[in-house]
């Protein structure tokens, strides 16, 4: 897990809500010490991470511009990232699509 929460104030073009939220989760695994989410832990943990972006959707609109943008790129704007979230996403679509035709695979 991450040390640092990503820094989003200062970014141009603004934060978007999916770098908004995908900090909120980094902050809420980090707190909570949850790195996989459960059905036990589910709901909690949603909620947690809709405050989270929600306070801080508001920080951001709250304070002024920064004077020098954030020294890195947050995860969600590097290629790489982009690369491995497009991948997963594709897998679990993948995933999904055998459990409705029924076809027999692995987990």
């Amino acid at each position: 897990m991450c040390r640092n929460i990503t820094t989003l104030r200062g970014l141009e073009p603004p934060a978007t809500p999916d770098e908004i939220e995908a900090a909120a989760v980094q902050y809420v695994r980090k707190v909570t010490g949850i790195t996989s989410v459960t059905d036990v832990t589910r709901e909690a943990f949603t909620v947690a991470v809709a405050a989270v972006a929600a306070a801080t959707a508001q920080a951001l609109a709250d304070l002024p511009e920064r004077r020098t943008p954030p020294s890195t790129v947050p995860p969600l704007r590097r290629e790489d990232v982009v690369a491995r979230v497009a991948a997963r996403q594709a897998a679990r679509e993948e995933h999904e699509r055998l459990h409705e035709q029924g076809v027999p695979h692995s987990h």
